[in-house]
């Protein structure tokens, strides 16, 4: 079920339909950090991303969360934004030799995925609200905050160690 089907017609169909969507990106993410973990050769960056695994596995928990507060069955949808993301890092981290230019490289990735769950929960808190779903709203929330939390992390990482290395 893409975004733009007749599916969706009320914003009921739209809000579960994007918890769908994120439920799938999250697991993807799940996936994908064990993968960036082992690529990474700064300690901090593998450190980082580690905590956002455990992280990502209490996100995951809180979609299921809401799916059920929700009276839905939690259920992903494929999101082309997220496998595109996942893809582009795959491909970049295959063409960098430079250890530290690779750091680099996988900090942009993970921000391009942390953008893209910021811009998620946060429209999904606006619908929840809209809905009546303050119950909702304050679970996804709590996600949206350390979804934020991890982006500006990864920025002062970049911008006083990771970066400076790379450009060495």
């Amino acid at each position: 079920m893409g975004l733009f089907t007749k599916d969706i017609k009320t914003m009921d169909d739209l809000f579960v339909h994007q918890l769908q969507d994120i439920y799938y990106a999250e697991k993807q993410i799940l996936k994908a950090l064990p993968k960036m973990i082992d690529k990474a050769s700064s300690t901090e960056l593998k450190t980082g991303f580690k905590q956002h695994l455990a992280e990502t596995e209490i996100h995951v928990e809180r979609l299921e969360r809401v799916f059920k507060m929700h009276g839905k069955e939690p259920k992903a949808v494929d999101c082309p934004a997220i496998d595109g993301i996942i893809k582009e890092t795959n491909e970049v981290a295959g063409e960098v030799e430079d250890k530290d230019v690779l750091d680099a490289a996988l900090i942009n990735a993970a921000q391009a995925v942390e953008h893209y769950e910021i811009t998620r929960y946060g429209t999904l808190i606006a619908w929840a609200r809209q809905l009546g779903r303050n119950d909702c709203a304050s679970v996804l929330q709590q996600t949206l905050a350390e979804e934020k939390k991890t982006d500006e992390k990864l920025t002062n990482l970049a911008e006083m160690r990771i970066n400076l290395k790379a450009a060495e």
